[in-house]
């Protein structure tokens, strides 16, 4: 994966009305199985601007820079721990202002915040992020990208050390916002939740699992907007989004802080650690409100798949698919390694078939095209998804193909339970 960092650009009020960013924190450090090989995926960015309200109590709309154009000297040897190479003043939105070295999280930034790792077993690949502990016996709150493909998530306690295997309660993508529940977990202590209006100009605190470092860090620094609108691209499987309502801080958040706490003064939660820019003399860092995020939280406890929600881990075929529009696991596979063009066959286009998955059991082939799902026919990779993601895990179903010799198949799969 390309490591090159972008460098921020400034736009003027007139120009500016939405920010561009890289994927949010996507899999800080990520470890080829196969090749036995680390490779870390900072994620690239360029920031364009954004277009916010002037403070919770104004109605008025304005444009603001989210990148300053006068880079300043590093502070400590070689620039931001995100390869940025800000210095200690930097200037954003013609003022100057300081950005602060995260430091290690105290027990009181510590308190409700934890530390996720998660296996990618058909990626052959892991992640690390963070999440907010919600209640006593382990509901988590994270960002959806940070657990998305995992098939296995630990969660790791970070006051006290214990580590819990987690499974997916449910999911939000248009959101990212994911939950979480803890295997036997009880009496944990739960973040504090902020029920006060936020400002611009009010001190925050990030803190979150920085670079996958395994120990929590807390980076301060102040709200530069609210109802911010960001554009993330997307960065492996995970399809990029716009993102609204976001806070906006200027803070020293790296990879490895998504699904963090964004505290007040107080100590209490007002935000999620969702996204940022790289590569400028600033970072510019994005948090889903915490009101925002709670309410998609209820909708998942309350089994409303609604809205973009997804309740519990989808079913499962295991086919890579060849066409472009195919992102993510979701039902069916992983975005294929095979050609990106669209192709002249009526159906989806199985460009490989994952070890161990129904589609390999049923004897599913690289060329081979799906031509319908029970009967119901499919005209491509968006379609198979679509028909999939009717079905839960342990359901039977009967998909016809076509072969590379153009004879037609058929084959009766169990559907199995998706990674999250």
């Amino acid at each position: 994966m390309d490591e090159n960092l972008s460098t921020a650009q400034q736009t003027s009020q007139q120009e500016a009305d939405a920010t561009t960013v890289a994927r949010p924190w996507y899999r800080r450090p990520v470890i080829v199985a196969c090749a036995g090989v680390a490779v870390a995926t900072l994620a690239t960015t360029a920031v364009v601007g954004v277009k916010a309200t002037a403070s919770a109590a104004s109605d008025t709309t304005q444009t603001v820079a989210a990148a300053p154009a006068v880079p300043q000297a590093p502070s400590w040897g070689g620039g931001g721990r995100d390869g940025s190479g800000y210095g200690d003043d930097s200037q954003t939105s013609g003022t100057t202002t300081s950005v602060s070295e995260a430091t290690e999280a105290n027990d009181d930034e510590s308190t409700g915040v934890v530390i996720i790792e998660t296996v990618l077993g058909y990626s052959e690949a892991a992640a690390a992020g963070s999440g907010i502990v919600l209640t006593e016996d382990g509901l988590i709150l994270t960002n959806n990208h940070v657990i998305d493909g995992a098939t296995e998530i630990s969660v790791t306690i970070a006051t006290t050390g214990e580590t819990y295997a987690a499974t997916l309660v449910g999911t939000s993508v248009d959101s990212d916002v994911a939950l979480l529940q803890l295997e036997g977990a009880s009496g944990l202590e739960v973040a504090a939740i902020d029920d006060d209006d936020e400002t611009v100009g009010e001190a925050v605190t990030a803190v979150g699992n920085a670079e996958g470092g395994g120990v929590l860090m807390a980076a301060d620094g102040e709200i530069t907007a609210l109802e911010s609108s960001v554009t993330t691209a997307s960065s492996g499987t995970t399809a990029g989004e716009t993102l609204y309502g976001m806070i906006e801080v200027l803070a020293d958040v790296v990879s490895g802080d998504s699904g963090g706490a964004l505290l007040d003064d107080e100590g209490e939660v007002i935000g999620m650690t969702t996204a940022a820019s790289v590569g400028g003399v600033v970072t510019v860092g994005y948090a889903v409100p915490i009101e925002d995020a709670l309410a998609i939280v209820e909708q998942i406890l309350a089994g409303d798949e609604s809205d973009g929600v997804t309740v519990g881990y989808s079913a499962f075929l295991g086919v890579q698919t060849a066409a472009a529009t195919s992102t993510g696991y979701g039902g069916y596979g992983g975005s294929g390694s095979g050609s990106t063009q669209a192709t002249t066959t009526s159906g989806a286009t199985i460009a490989g078939v994952i070890a161990g998955t129904p589609a390999a059991d049923a004897g599913l082939a690289a060329g081979d095209t799906i031509t319908a799902v029970d009967g119901t026919a499919v005209a491509d990779t968006t379609e198979l998804a679509e028909v999939l993601a009717g079905y839960d895990p342990g359901e039977i179903v009967t998909i016809t193909w076509t072969d590379s010799s153009g004879a037609t198949q058929s084959a009766s799969v169990t559907l199995i339970e998706g990674p999250a």
